[in-house]
């Protein structure tokens, strides 16, 4: 059953399970908490994992902006997170972000580095949004609002999985495309805008004490390998994880070679 408190007069909306060190998962965009319910059923034995739904996703309210007529940031939504782990987390946590989640996790490490033990970014990036990234964000954003949120999810879902999942797995991506259907357009847009808008954190991982995971996809076109493999010697502890075949949703694409290497991190 979800568990809910009030941040900033909106609801969020989470889930705890199991016992033992606090992990926590960040979904990314256009997603909810359920995008790791196979990680959740395998991990919830070895260690108490928090779940969110992120601001505008799922069962949580949607994020009102903390500053006078500019969007919200990817920093507000880390904002968001230290209020769950402060109502929540009883020691340093172990934050797993997928894509957005881990443009979140980057924030959540750089404002609050007492709080973090380690971290990963899955299908995930510390690089700003080139200008043709931003541009194609700033497109996407007129997408929405002159076609609707879960038009543009139908599109854009199937473009992050690999080949081989989207041929051998289409019900897959239709059960992703309809979860969709709980978006509102004025959250997709809310989260195009704090992504494009995001500063480059490679310092984050530049000599970062903690020990950093970092999982790529060889056919990820969203967070690419090969902008990830720079990153990954940054940190003074880093591993290492490239998944064959796989796209930008290894959660659904690779389950259980994911899976292994998460509870392998933890553990580490």
């Amino acid at each position: 059953m979800p568990e809910q408190f009030v941040y900033a007069d909106t609801i969020i909306s989470y889930e705890v399970y199991g016992t033992g060190q606090d992990v926590v998962l960040l979904h990314g965009f256009g997603e909810d908490s359920h995008t790791w319910d196979n990680q959740v059923s395998f991990l919830q034995p070895y260690c108490r994992l928090i779940v969110p739904d992120l601001p505008g996703s799922g069962k949580s309210g949607l994020l009102l902006s903390p500053h006078k007529n500019k969007p919200v940031t990817i920093d507000d939504y880390a904002a968001a997170i230290k209020a769950l782990l402060d109502k929540e987390a009883k020691a340093p946590v172990i934050m797993l972000g997928h894509s957005m989640g881990g443009y979140i996790t980057l924030s959540f490490a750089e404002q609050h580095p007492e709080k973090i033990k380690s971290f990963g970014l899955v299908h995930s990036t510390a690089f700003a949004d080139s200008e043709e990234k931003k541009a194609m964000r700033q497109k996407a954003i007129g997408v929405i609002e002159g076609y609707g949120a879960h038009a543009f999810l139908k599109n854009t879902i199937p473009n992050l999985f690999g080949k081989n999942f989207k041929e051998t797995y289409p019900h897959k991506l239709q059960e992703l495309i309809e979860a969709g259907q709980g978006f509102t357009k004025e959250a997709l847009q809310q989260y195009y805008r704090a992504m494009l808008l995001r500063p480059d954190r490679t310092d984050i991982l530049k000599g970062n004490r903690h020990p950093v995971l970092f999982v790529m996809g060889t056919e990820d076109t969203a967070a690419p390998m090969e902008d990830v493999l720079k990153q990954s010697i940054l940190p003074d502890i880093s591993y290492i994880h490239v998944l064959q075949g796989t796209g930008h949703m290894g959660m659904w694409e690779a389950t259980d070679q994911l899976n292994q290497l998460l509870l392998a991190f933890i553990h580490s």
